[in-house]
């Protein structure tokens, strides 16, 4: 399918509406649910193996789209398809026409395509946070070797994470979307600066 954001609402529904009809290999169990099945479009927005971005993009999305599932005749539910590559992909099946006119629910999700469209981020204060929390568990991971030589209190990965940020701010940079990754010098270093006591031998 083409990208929703670069066309106009009108050719987005007509593209849209009963793409999941020209998958192969592909079982919709809702399918058998709905009298109006062409009307609807199934769109995935994250899977397993997705980076921060993606994970951040998809809970905007979601968000955004919550208000369109109430009901017992709603125009969105939210779904999760199992893969044989990616173990899941997540999105949701959007009822794009609705008496022949195009839903809000799918409005919505155009709207946000747009925004998609014209810059990659679609919240950057929940894309900065994930980075941030995806750093401070790669830090843990990071220092795995480091953990029996050093004292450390409850609370280190921030602290150092801190003066990282401050001296190396290289080293808790985002890699592969997937949070800042330090090296085991750099943590040295910041455990020696913050003087985190050795553990004798």
């Amino acid at each position: 399918m083409s990208m929703i954001g670069e066309m106009t609402l009108e050719d987005a529904a007509r593209e849209a509406a009963g793409n999941w009809r020209s998958w192969t290999c592909f079982v919709w169990d809702r399918e058998r649910e709905i009298d109006d099945r062409e009307s609807w479009s199934i769109i995935y927005t994250h899977n397993r193996d997705s980076g921060l971005l993606d994970q951040s993009n998809a809970d905007v999305i979601a968000n955004a789209l919550k208000p369109f599932t109430a009901g017992d005749d709603a125009d969105l539910v939210f779904e999760s398809h199992s893969h044989w590559a990616v173990g899941h992909v997540d999105g949701f099946s959007v009822r794009v026409y609705r008496d022949g006119e195009i839903t809000d629910a799918f409005r919505t999700y155009h709207d946000l395509s747009e925004r998609l469209g014209e810059y990659s981020i679609l919240d950057e204060s929940d894309y900065s946070e994930r980075e941030h929390d995806a750093t401070l568990d790669n830090l843990a991971d990071a220092a795995w070797q480091l953990t029996s030589q050093f004292e450390l209190h409850d609370g280190w990965e921030s602290e150092v994470y801190s003066w990282l940020s401050n001296k190396r701010p290289g080293s808790v940079e985002n890699r592969d979307d997937r949070g800042g990754y330090p090296s085991e010098g750099d943590l040295r270093e910041a455990f020696d600066a913050l003087r985190y006591e050795r553990v004798e031998d």
